[in-house]
């Protein structure tokens, strides 16, 4: 998958919006609920000229896929390392099957959206049956 086809799977979410606060050089998703500060599920960004996207995941399911990638998915580059087994860091150069970025994605996502209430949480399934 491209960084372009990533982000325009990533808009798709229930109130995903773009941000930039690490500046231009690098896309981040974040999930923005009504009356809610925003997290961020994605990040788009290059890294020695080659695009990379970093993913937020819980511990186990990340290391999972480091296992499975060993050497190409990462813990969470630029990520403070108490932070980086809640992140994965992976190239987007084809070496990862698009379903298993979509996968990692949706992870993400519902990581994400589980730190947020209960009924939040619900406000997010209403929306994303739509």
């Amino acid at each position: 998958m491209t960084a372009e086809e990533i982000l325009a799977y990533c808009l798709q979410k229930p109130y995903a919006t773009i941000d930039h606060p690490f500046g231009p050089d690098s896309t981040i998703v974040k999930v923005k609920p009504p009356n809610y500060s925003s997290r961020i599920f994605a990040q788009l960004f290059d890294l020695k000229g080659q695009p990379h996207a970093t993913f937020c995941c819980d511990a186990v399911t990340g290391d999972f896929y480091r296992q499975m990638y060993p050497g190409i998915v990462v813990r969470g580059y630029h990520c403070p390392p108490v932070q980086q087994p809640y992140f994965n860091t992976l190239p987007l150069n084809g070496k990862i099957p698009d379903e298993e970025i979509i996968g990692m994605i949706d992870h993400s996502f519902k990581a994400v959206v589980s730190r947020y209430p209960k009924y939040v949480q619900r406000a997010f399934l209403k929306e994303d049956n739509k």
